[in-house]
């Protein structure tokens, strides 16, 4: 009985992998709007895409990034300034995008851009500090994805939206878990809205990987920052060594795991634009198949003894 269960999921495994070969037809007459193109993930795929004959129009936050994008890339690349905060930057974006398409529609957007500073506990943090991260990670998802959406559903094409692992378990402080188990949210009750107008949404959750998202500089820069800020009793409560005990973790813990191999990122947004069958769900990175995403599965006594054992401790600390 054993070895015909084996056999059933390595026939399973077989099967979905032929099924996934597959390619939509006629890429050079589908556009893919992506949004954090000036680096990291967004500007990879946007080369990748380009490179696979789609027609993408890149959203850059920069006039650098515009530009360096389009010195590596072909005369059917579009770039675009966008800021996916500001109401007015998103409309003249789609307005654009828009005219690009015609009544062919946009075939793909794939929301990539985002941040993940400040992180810190939350008792660290201001209200504000929330709502700078929500405005970008969240709400931007939500603004870019109904400021075409009307195109995509003319296209028949995808929504792909860029969540993370720590949409499925949250071990951050500050917004950035938030955020991601918004996106979650919102891309599963899409997915749902659009499945009767032959749209598909799909989701990327990609764990650890060495992106300007994870630079560990940038965050002790801002852990500084808003260590300086806190009230003398905080700072009592947490101990003056904290932010040393942190960085020593980030150094012996967080860098050694970050995956430096973006294309295993990438290769899964290009699958989500251009599988005739995509997948609902990507998870790319050892880590997050194999840790954080079992964990999320666990019982919450579980996932929160692993998560403690890993933190840092304030001084206060009763554990």
């Amino acid at each position: 009985m054993f070895l015909y269960i084996v056999g059933l999921i390595v026939l399973l495994y077989v099967y979905r992998w032929f099924r996934e070969l597959g390619r939509v037809p006629n890429k050079s007459e589908k556009s893919v709007y992506i949004t954090g193109c000036d680096t990291g993930f967004g500007n990879l795929l946007a080369k990748h895409l380009d490179t696979k004959g789609f027609r993408v129009i890149a959203g850059c936050y920069t006039e650098k990034g515009e530009v360096e994008l389009k010195k590596c890339c072909s005369d059917k690349l579009t770039t675009l300034h966008l800021d996916v905060t500001d109401n007015y930057s998103i409309k003249k974006a789609a307005d654009t995008i828009k005219t690009l398409v015609g009544e062919k529609g946009l075939w793909a957007v794939v929301n990539n851009a985002g941040i993940s500073f400040p992180t810190a506990p939350n008792d660290w943090l201001e209200i504000e500090d929330f709502k700078q991260m929500i405005n970008v990670n969240l709400i931007g998802v939500v603004a870019i994805t109904l400021s075409v959406l009307p195109l995509i559903k003319k296209a028949k094409g995808r929504v792909v939206n860029v969540a993370s692992v720590f949409g499925r378990i949250s071990t951050l402080g500050g917004a950035y878990c938030i955020t991601k188990y918004g996106v979650e949210a919102f891309n599963d009750s899409l997915r749902r809205n659009m499945a009767p107008f032959g749209v598909k949404v799909l989701c990327i959750e990609p764990g650890f990987f060495k992106t300007s998202v994870t630079d560990s500089t940038i965050f002790e820069s801002h852990l500084q920052r808003l260590w300086k800020r806190l009230p003398q009793e905080v700072k009592d409560e947490y101990g003056s060594d904290f932010i040393d005990k942190t960085k020593l973790v980030i150094k012996e813990k967080i860098d050694k795991i970050l995956d430096p191999d973006l294309m295993k990122v990438v290769s899964c947004m290009e699958h989500a634009v251009a599988a005739v069958h995509p997948r609902t769900r990507y998870s790319p990175g050892w880590d997050a198949k194999f840790v954080w995403l079992p964990l999320s599965y666990m019982p919450t006594f579980i996932s929160d003894a692993f998560v403690l054992k890993n933190a840092v401790h304030p001084k206060a600390s009763v554990l």
